[in-house]
């Protein structure tokens, strides 16, 4: 096994690897920014060294900081947990080339899945259900109404690299599209250096669900269940539940034999999600490949008990798999929801600033992920998530009742937080029914 991680991230994934490593006796190294100097995770590594300035380009972004500071500290491996340069193939090639151990899939699959529209074409090949759409990247505005005019309105312009809702815009007639096109284009540019757009139908009422899968170097896959994610604003999730209530059991096998397909044509290793748009028929379209390990896996952890962080650690080592497909199996429910500094009256608007309390709930099948304490001072500079708040139980009722326990007991002052949203979910009809879209926020939530 490994004898020392480093980890190329901050906050709470840093904080859940070390905890990871912990139990699997690998002493880790975390890095910070000054702005993070004094972090609880900095504080809970065997060592951490400072890479730069607050700004993520100067630091977390930095692959020449990153690589010096495991050569430095003699890493043997690196684990890039979620955003940054988790699903930076560049960044896997440089950790190969210097004999340092990636923490996830190889930079061909990376390249492979990680572009949506070169991952859309291997799902194609492959059989796997896509929304139909433009065949690759639309390279202006006349193509793109081509494209509309065969596949028809509403359509979705979306960012060939993007993630997290950048560049992607929707449109219903062609003034519209035209708009939308340069508007996507320009956003893309701007968040990921890379302004390919390409398009698909956009498909209305959907769910939006995502099923967590892992591979060894072995030829092993499994597919570990799904999550819905369907609760979100401006494609953000906020709220992450396991099973999905609208999952059937053939349905189910059905996603999961494509995601099984997906990911063996392109020798996939280590963990990784399959998003689809599930429509009111239960027909299903793959939307994208997540290279990387979750914000939500947790929710999988708590429904299948298995640790994902660690067995991402072995398989990179080269372990086999520890489980098997026939060995996973929904143990009741989970639900996550997404506390962030953000104030939800004032349209989620960031909350940065000095935690003066902070009281987290606990009791049954509570569990909280988080770097916070009291004293702790939000930066302004990164994501605004404070802490994952995830409850369990037999079925979905208990989860949300543990969920409406356990948000009434996390106090958290000196900044705003979502949390008053989120009991404003948890008590709405359509919610508790089951009954929601992607729509669900913008139609019940007024926001």
């Amino acid at each position: 096994m490994f004898s020392k991680i480093l980890i190329a991230n901050r906050g709470e994934i840093a904080l859940r690897i070390i905890r990871a490593c912990k139990e699997l006796g690998i002493k880790t190294v975390a890095l910070y920014s000054t702005a993070d100097q004094g972090a609880l995770y900095t504080k809970l590594a065997d060592e951490s060294v400072c890479i730069g300035a607050p700004q993520s380009a100067k630091s977390y972004l930095s692959i020449p900081a990153i690589i010096s500071a495991a050569e430095v500290t003699d890493s043997e491996a690196i684990h890039p947990g979620y955003g940054f340069l988790a699903e930076n193939a560049h960044f896997a090639e440089v950790c190969r080339d210097c004999g340092i151990k990636f923490i996830g899939p190889t930079p061909e699959a990376i390249r492979k899945l990680g572009d949506k529209v070169a991952a859309k074409d291997v799902m194609k090949k492959n059989g796997v259900p896509c929304v139909p759409g433009s065949e690759g990247a639309i390279a202006d505005e006349k193509e793109a109404l081509k494209v509309a005019k065969s596949i028809g309105y509403p359509v979705i312009i979306k960012a060939s690299a993007g993630g997290g809702g950048r560049g992607m815009r929707i449109a219903h007639n062609d003034i519209s599209l035209v708009n939308a096109f340069h508007t996507a284009r320009a956003e893309a540019e701007t968040a990921f250096s890379n302004p390919t757009v390409y398009m698909e139908k956009y498909i209305e009422e959907p769910r939006h669900v995502e099923f967590q899968f892992m591979a060894d170097e072995h030829g092993g896959a499994v597919q570990l269940g799904e999550r819905d994610c369907t609760i979100q604003r401006k494609h953000q999730k906020l709220v992450e539940e396991a099973p999905s209530p609208i999952m059937t059991p053939k349905i189910r096998e059905e996603i999961g034999a494509s995601v099984i397909k997906g990911i063996t044509a392109v020798n996939y290793t280590n963990a990784g999600t399959m998003e689809f748009l599930v429509d009111k028929h239960g027909k299903f379209y793959f939307m994208e490949v997540n290279t990387r390990i979750q914000v939500e896996h947790g929710v999988t952890e708590t429904v299948m008990d298995v640790d994902l962080i660690k067995e991402q650690i072995r398989v990179a080592f080269g372990e086999k798999l520890s489980f098997q497909q026939s060995q996973l199996h929904f143990r009741g429910h989970a639900i996550e929801c997404r506390i962030n500094a953000e104030d939800p009256d004032k349209n989620f608007m960031p909350s940065p600033g000095k935690i003066t309390r902070f009281v987290v709930p606990g009791g049954p099948g509570v569990r909280v992920d988080t770097q916070c304490e009291a004293g702790y001072s939000i930066p302004p500079f990164y994501d605004s998530m404070i802490a994952k708040l995830v409850t369990s139980g037999k079925d979905r009722a208990e989860a949300i009742a543990r969920m409406e326990r356990a948000l009434d007991e996390f106090i958290i002052e000196g900044i705003k937080t979502t949390i008053p949203f989120h009991k404003r979910v948890m008590k709405n009809v359509m919610f508790r029914k089951g009954e929601v879209t992607t729509a669900f926020v913008e139609t019940y939530m007024g926001v």
